[in-house]
């Protein structure tokens, strides 16, 4: 990852509601505190499978948690929890690009395809194609793990190449993803608190720094003769 110049414009894409906290919610803050702009995608309403007729407000939460990055601008695409086979894969792809076109991001971190979730896996499909490098303002496409999701698949094939420390917003991603007062589980589940900032640690402590979130590079794109710093 290069270093970010104020012109960059990032675009976060996340199947379900509090996939873009557990991913990257730390790394997201570190963007707003330095005045990056940060689009934030939620494709699936997370709610109709699990919470129907519960009155969960998950837009709420959503919102609420993005306030506490900093995060102004949130889109939600409202398809279906855990329904998006039910889709042809252009169905999805479309508003992608539709977005990217809009924002011309020029770093997109998005939901890993390698998920034991399928929804993950779709969405990702879909992402492939809508930031397919024709688009020459993109420079860099990263994918985050999911907690429980990332680590209960098979076979295990998130294999983190960067590293970024969020030792300064681990305290921030914490308190978003609290917001999220429907999905947070009781330690030592990977959803708890406890177990996410322990997990920060994890990943941090393999290079060195108290706390770090962790991604895939899909892609890394060096134009007009520039090089990796």
């Amino acid at each position: 990852m290069k270093l970010v110049n104020q012109n960059a414009r990032v675009l976060v894409i996340a199947a379900h509601p509090d996939d873009e906290i557990l991913g990257c919610g730390g790394t997201v803050a570190l963007y707003r505190k330095m005045g990056i702009s940060v689009t934030s995608v939620i494709f699936c309403e997370g709610v109709s499978l699990r919470y129907i007729n519960q009155n969960v407000d998950m837009y709420s939460f959503a919102q609420n948690a993005a306030n506490k990055l900093g995060v102004t601008d949130i889109r939600y695409l409202n398809f279906p929890d855990q329904r998006l086979d039910q889709f042809n894969l252009i169905e999805i792809i479309r508003p992608l690009e539709d977005i990217i076109k809009e924002i011309c991001p020029t770093i997109i971190y998005c939901q890993y395809g390698g998920d034991i979730n399928y929804d993950h896996e779709l969405l990702f499909k879909a992402i492939l194609v809508a930031v397919r490098p024709i688009e020459k303002y993109i420079k860099e496409v990263f994918a985050f793990d999911t907690a429980s999701s990332t680590d209960w698949a098979y076979p295990r094939t998130f294999i983190p190449d960067t590293w970024v420390d969020i030792t300064s917003t681990l305290e921030m991603k914490l308190q978003a993803m609290a917001c999220y007062i429907t999905e947070i589980r009781d330690y030592p589940h990977p959803r708890s608190l406890e177990a996410l900032r322990n997990r920060a640690y994890s990943w941090g402590n393999q290079v060195c720094s108290l706390a770090s979130e962790v991604f895939m590079t899909v892609r890394s794109i060096c134009r007009d003769g520039t090089v990796p710093l």
